[in-house]
């Protein structure tokens, strides 16, 4: 899982596979119980996922580029394009079968 900001956001988004971007905020109660989750989906899904965290506080451009409304928010992007975004505390289960369509 890698911290990027508005400098660093598109260099780290894949060209192509998968690349979960996780919008959140060190305040946001939610935002903390999803993190271990979106920790064990980065290792569950090794080389096939690439796991972006981006604090919405830090980089409100890129919250506001993508229309990240409220935290958490994540946003799955399919070889560079955004495909789909779930806002709000979601199951892992959720968050797996959204891959799955992908993969």
């Amino acid at each position: 899982m890698l911290e990027v900001n508005n400098d660093t956001f598109r260099a780290n988004v894949r060209p192509s596979g998968l690349t979960m971007v996780d919008f959140s905020a060190t305040w946001c109660p939610p935002c903390k119980v999803l993190k271990p989750i979106i920790q064990e989906l980065d290792e569950s899904y090794g080389d096939m996922l690439s796991v972006l965290m981006v604090d919405t506080d830090e980089s409100p451009e890129l919250a506001g580029e993508f229309g990240v409304m409220s935290n958490p928010t994540v946003i799955l992007f399919h070889n560079g394009e955004p495909v789909e975004k779930l806002v709000g505390l979601r199951p892992k289960t959720v968050y797996e079968t959204m891959l799955a369509r992908y993969m």
